[in-house]
C-alpha cells in the first residue's frame, strides 16, 4: 500500500477526503490547505498520498513522484501507470472502508496528475462515492471512460476548477472534460480563475462549500 499523511479534523472521523498530489510534490503538498477549509463542525479524515518513484519523460526521464509518466501532447499516454496508481488509490478507499468510513462519506480530490487519477478510480468504482474533486486537471480517455464507468456513479457531483492561464494543462483541455463528463451524465460544477497551474486562495471557499454539500 502507499505511504500517506493522515489528518483528523476531529476524533472519530465519519467522513474521509483521499487527496492527491501532482507532479513531482509529495503528499505533504495540500496537508496545509485543512486549515483553511471551512467545514463547519464535520468530523473528516484527511489522506495525503505519496505517489510513487518513476521516470518522467518530459523531466528527461529522471525519477521524481509522479503518478503516471506524462507524455505531451498525447490523449491516451501513460494509460497503463494511470490504471495502476488508480488501483493503488483503490487499495486506500477499501483500507478506509474497512476502518467504518462508509463509500458515500468518501470524496476523491486531486490536483493535476493527481486529479486524473481521482477522476478515474472515482468514475469506476462499484460502489457510489460522495464526490469528486479535479483541480487543474483533465478526464484521460473519455471513450475507455464511457465504457468503463459503473451505474453506481452516475450524476455523481464533481468540482473541476482551473485557471485561465495555465501553462501545464491548457483550459481548453479541462473544458473539453467538463463537456465529456457532463454529456456521460454527471453533475459537474465548473469554476475557474486568472491563475497558471496552481490554487489559488479564493478557490478554497468553492472548495469548502463543495464539501460541504457532498459531506
Amino acid at each position: 500500500m502507499l505511504e500517506y499523511i493522515e489528518v483528523e479534523s476531529k476524533p472519530k472521523a465519519d467522513s474521509c477526503i483521499i487527496w492527491l498530489h501532482g507532479l513531482g510534490a509529495d503528499g505533504h503538498d495540500f496537508e496545509p490547505l485543512i486549515e483553511k477549509l471551512d467545514l463547519g463542525d464535520r468530523s473528516v479524515r484527511y489522506i495525503f498520498p505519496h505517489a510513487p518513484m518513476r521516470s518522467v519523460t518530459i523531466n528527461e526521464g529522471d525519477e521524481m513522484r509522479a503518478w503516471y509518466d506524462f507524455i505531451p501532447h498525447s490523449e491516451t499516454g501513460g494509460t497503463s501507470d494511470i490504471e495502476e496508481s488508480a488501483d493503488l488509490i483503490q487499495e486506500l478507499v477499501n483500507a478506509q472502508t474497512a476502518r467504518g468510513i462508509a463509500h458515500d462519506r468518501i470524496i476523491l480530490a486531486g490536483f493535476s496528475q493527481g486529479g486524473v487519477i481521482a477522476l478515474q478510480l472515482g468514475l469506476r468504482l462499484e460502489k457510489r462515492i460522495a464526490g469528486i474533486i479535479a483541480l487543474s486537471t483533465y478526464l484521460h480517455d473519455a471513450l475507455k471512460t464511457e465504457e468503463q464507468r459503473t451505474d453506481a456513479n452516475l450524476a455523481l457531483p464533481i468540482l473541476m476548477v482551473h485557471g485561465t492561464q495555465d501553462p501545464m494543462i491548457p483550459i481548453m483541455r479541462a473544458a473539453t472534460s467538463r463537456e465529456n463528463l457532463i454529456r456521460l451524465g454527471y453533475d459537474v460544477e465548473w469554476k475557474d480563475y486568472p491563475m497558471g497551474h496552481q490554487v489559488c486562495l479564493e478557490e478554497l471557499d468553492d472548495i469548502s462549500a463543495f464539501l460541504r454539500s457532498c459531506l
